[in-house]
């Protein structure tokens, strides 16, 4: 979808211009855009400490950066198993691999989505970190 331009309308020889829904645009795909960001930096730290058995497991770790502005980052069908690892089970110990990917790195986050954040104000800046091709990531 393309940025919506604003609206002018003209009422008693006053002109109005409402960019309402351009800033609405703005916003949504700013926020996906840092989830994005966010997902692909919480998959790679926890691919990092995913211990290397088959390999399956790090090919399998992938994140969701929804249009609605959630993000989603967990494991494909094929790395089930690091479910059981990651909450663990009578047999198998808690590992908390993306939790921990999480909490330990909470300030990068933030300064991530601080990066967003800041580029509201500048609309060319904004217009730039907008990717609207990715949507699922494997990072």
């Amino acid at each position: 979808m393309a940025v919506p331009s604003a609206i002018k309308i003209t009422k008693n020889g006053v002109e109005y211009i409402s960019q309402v829904d351009r800033t609405q645009y703005m916003l949504k795909e700013l926020v996906h855009a840092a989830n994005k960001d966010v997902g692909k930096f919480v998959t790679r730290e926890a691919k990092k400490v995913i211990r290397r058995n088959t390999g399956r497991g790090r090919k399998n770790t992938q994140y969701w950066a929804r249009k609605d502005g959630s993000l989603q980052v967990g494991y494909k069908p094929g790395g089930f198993y690091l479910g059981f690892q990651e909450l663990g089970t009578t047999k198998v110990q808690q590992e908390n691999m993306l939790k921990n990917a999480v909490l330990n790195n909470i300030d990068d986050i933030r300064r991530i989505q601080g990066t967003y954040i800041k580029s509201i104000e500048d609309e060319n800046k904004a217009l730039g970190l907008i990717n609207e091709n990715e949507e699922i990531g494997n990072e």
